[in-house]
């Protein structure tokens, strides 16, 4: 049985959502949503989705509908993010509210959810009720990360397990629904699907704190964007969520001081929330956290039952998104 490439299967779905029509009237709906899914991005979450396929079968092709249907709810979800975080920018170009305005930015979304559910929904009718009731929890516990994040926000006493749930919310279910829908539609078993799930979940949430930890740590040429934002906009990460709880009095004092702070020069604030970050240990304790969930992840794939040869590509893809080798 032929087992794709990421590549090879990145190139389908990008000519999947190349082809998609979208001319019908009116073109302020509809142009919008070309544009948002114009923008690119790794497309990820269709390529996991048939990845979870390949395992089983080789007529990736049949459920492309459903990878398209994934990733353009995933781009409603970064539309509407743009719109609630008044952000200019989207990987390098004006964002959809900023090109039309953000009523056009709202509905054009809405509608990307409704286009996403019909795509979905175009699969066999024997697996309808699965991949939907899938989908559609997913959605809802996405919906449910996005609340928890803008609460954190307001509030100083944001535990690390309320962060990490909010994370498996906002940003894991989203890749491990792409498994497990991708493992249902090829007729895998239950517990293999299941299992792919559960390996999804861990890399997500290995990812988001590795995300954390390198707005910190990481190179900027190698990130692909500058260090220290979530330090100068008090984002609630793992990192300042650990560094306030772990802290003594005198160092939640300072850290305290810096979150307030609003005539501050960026490089010094930046500066300063590090060297705390490094007398407090977090860097340590996040990458502690990042390599369980990455192992796990790891262990979990493994014991799912096919042969090691099959499952190398989906290995060798999850640990390229944590710029890892097999």
């Amino acid at each position: 049985m032929m087992t794709y490439s990421a590549q090879q299967l990145l190139g389908k779905v990008n000519a999947y959502l190349k082809q998609m029509p979208y001319s019908r009237p009116p073109k302020g709906l509809y142009e919008p949503i070309a544009y948002e899914l114009d923008l690119g991005g790794k497309r990820v979450r269709p390529v996991l989705m048939l990845m979870g396929y390949n395992l089983y079968r080789e007529d990736v092709d049949t459920i492309l509908p459903q990878a398209a249907g994934l990733e353009t709810y995933h781009n409603h979800t970064l539309l509407h993010d743009d719109v609630m975080d008044h952000a200019d920018m989207r990987r390098g170009k004006p964002t959809v509210h900023n090109v039309w305005d953000e009523n056009t930015a709202i509905l054009s979304g809405d509608a990307m959810l409704i286009l996403a559910y019909r795509l979905m929904a175009q699969c066999p009718a024997d697996k309808l009720p699965q991949v939907l009731g899938i989908f559609t929890e997913t959605t809802m516990e996405i919906c449910e990360g996005q609340q928890w994040d803008m609460e954190f926000e307001t509030r100083m006493d944001v535990k690390v397990d309320e962060y990490v749930e909010m994370i498996r919310l906002k940003t894991s279910v989203l890749l491990a629904a792409a498994l497990k829908i991708g493992a249902c539609l090829a007729g895998a078993p239950e517990e293999d699907a299941r299992k792919l799930y559960d390996f999804g979940m861990k890399m997500g949430l290995a990812f988001q704190l590795q995300d954390d930890w390198l707005d910190v740590y990481g190179d900027p040429k190698v990130f692909g964007k500058n260090i220290g934002g979530d330090i100068l906009c008090n984002k609630k990460t793992y990192m300042l969520i650990t560094a306030l709880q772990q802290a003594d009095d005198a160092q939640r004092a300072e850290l305290e001081g810096w979150l307030s702070a609003t005539n501050c020069e960026p490089a010094e604030k930046i500066a300063a929330v590090t060297r705390l970050y490094n007398k407090v240990g977090v860097g340590e304790r996040c990458m502690e956290r990042v390599e369980a969930y990455y192992n796990e992840g790891l262990a979990v794939l493994d014991s799912v039952a096919l042969p090691a040869e099959r499952k190398q590509v989906l290995k060798e893809f999850a640990c390229s998104l944590m710029n890892r080798k097999v």
